[in-house]
């Protein structure tokens, strides 16, 4: 079964190969940090961290790295508004950041470099840059000579010549607009040419330099954590398909013009998140964060299964009724997990850990193999829990199973493995709940009202009524006199 990765820099689908066998190194570029995480971080952060997941369960040994961006005028300008420091702005942001990322479940990068911390690095590659020929200084600026790579654009498929000022182009917009009277263009020998360093302005934080005092530009940064973190070649470059162009490609330029190395083996992107067809922003409206999401009530596992259902190089589109969707599919999902903590005891199962059903993990492998083809994997997920929910009923109606009790024990561990490749977990704690509010008509009527879901055959509002019952207290036993209720 090979593994085999769709390839942006290539534009097709190829086996995958890492420069060091059973190895992988692995890039992110995370987040600038001048405001809370939205739903696009939401969405790269778990498909990152499920491809690192997937890639452990396999056997490879992965080396995880994923930058900070703490210099940006965007940080600065917030720091300007709340009479803070761009340090102060970027400490506060990165905190959020963990706290948001752990209540996805997505677990930590081996490292997480910041601009702040790598000044060195940066200013080394720029300098070689230079003696090379790729970099040239104007006034504290220094700039990327963009035509002295004669590769650029092999990333993107954009062509120079098709971003000329003015012209559209394939892309659907106007690549290159000059402002003639900009100082910064004034200093540039050719419009194309990009910033890695950046004279000091005054009251902004600067750092010292062979070109005077200054701070980095943004694409130089990633350049020079990849190669002081995990070297010239690393085995994947991965992030939204917003920083193909320019990011990467300037990312390609700087580094392979000083290595003479490919930056790294495959460029993997994950596509945008979209709000009810629109995209995202805070003009529209639309714009949401991870935690104003979760702190309405939306389960983060539900998050997750969100995102998982979705081909990660594809847009998705984040509406009420998707999410409702993934909630459904995420209490099946829960129910599933949870089998074994209900009924375990009940079956006789041992302590130890049961062997894995040899032919679903091979089914799960082989379709993730395809791209890391998530939503194939997860409909493994659904039948185990589904099979496994069908089971408990009939252990609680009957007091018996139709299938061994070693035989649940297998299905329960498989769908526990394969969950956990996915970052789903479900926990014992998550199922206590305060006594519920409702009064026993209350109760009743929202019964009746499953009871008449159930008989059209609507179970997915059948089940939506019990877990809302049971997520405020109250837990309903079925039986074949009726349905009977008690207060948790």
């Amino acid at each position: 079964m090979t593994l085999t990765l769709y390839n942006t820099l290539t534009r097709r689908q190829e086996p995958f190969e890492t420069v060091e066998p059973g190895k992988v190194k692995m890039y992110y570029c995370g987040v600038t940090v001048y405001d809370y995480c939205h739903l696009g971080h939401a969405r790269a952060c778990i498909v990152w961290d499920v491809v690192r997941r997937y890639l452990q369960f396999i056997g490879y040994q992965v080396r995880y790295i994923q930058n900070f961006t703490d210099i940006d005028d965007k940080i600065l300008n917030r720091a300007c508004v709340e009479h803070s420091s761009m340090e102060a702005v970027a400490d506060r942001f990165i905190k959020a950041y963990f706290e948001d990322m752990a209540r996805l479940g997505i677990k930590e990068a081996d490292e997480y470099p910041r601009a702040t911390h790598t000044m060195n690095g940066i200013q080394r590659l720029i300098h070689e840059l230079e003696n090379k020929g790729f970099a040239y200084p104007a006034d504290g600026d220094v700039y990327y000579a963009v035509r002295q790579f004669a590769e650029y654009g092999k990333l993107s498929g954009r062509k120079l010549e098709d971003m000329q000022a003015g012209k559209s182009d394939a892309y659907g917009g106007l690549r290159q607009r000059v402002n003639v009277e900009d100082p910064e263009y004034q200093k540039k020998k050719d419009p194309f040419d990009f910033a890695l360093w950046k004279a000091a302005k005054p009251g902004e934080p600067a750092w010292e330099s062979p070109w005077g005092a200054g701070r980095p530009g943004w694409h130089i940064e990633c350049s020079a954590m990849v190669r002081d973190r995990l070297g010239d070649t690393i085995d994947i470059h991965a992030g939204g398909a917003d920083l193909i162009f320019p990011h990467h490609e300037n990312e390609i330029a700087q580094s392979e013009a000083v290595t003479g190395k490919p930056l790294a083996r495959y460029w993997l992107h994950n596509g945008m998140v979209k709000v009810d067809g629109e995209k995202m922003s805070k003009s529209l409206g639309n714009f949401t964060t991870i935690r104003d999401l979760l702190n309405r009530g939306v389960d983060p596992m539900a998050v997750r299964l969100f995102v998982l259902t979705a081909q990660y190089r594809t847009p998705i589109d984040f509406t009420d009724e998707a999410i409702a969707a993934a909630t459904n599919g995420w209490h099946t999902i829960k129910e599933g997990l949870l089998f074994g903590c209900q009924y375990g005891q009940q079956l006789g199962w041992g302590v130890g850990t049961a062997s894995l059903l040899p032919e679903t993990v091979e089914y799960f492998q082989e379709t993730v193999n395809n791209d890391f083809n998530f939503p194939g994997g997860l409909t493994v997920l659904f039948e185990l829990a589904k099979e496994l929910r069908r089971e408990g009923n009939i252990l609680v109606h009957e007091g018996k199973t139709e299938t061994s009790p070693e035989e649940l024990q297998r299905q329960w561990q498989t769908l526990v493995t394969l969950a956990g490749v996915l970052g789903l977990e479900a926990k014992i704690e998550a199922e206590i709940h305060p006594s519920s509010g409702l009064s026993d008509a209350e109760i009743e009527a929202r019964i009746q009202q499953r009871q008449e879901a159930r008989i059209a055959k609507n179970f997915a509002e059948s089940d939506r009524i019990r877990d809302q019952l049971q997520a405020e207290g109250i837990t309903l036993i079925d039986s074949r006199d009726g349905t009977r209720w008690h207060r948790n």
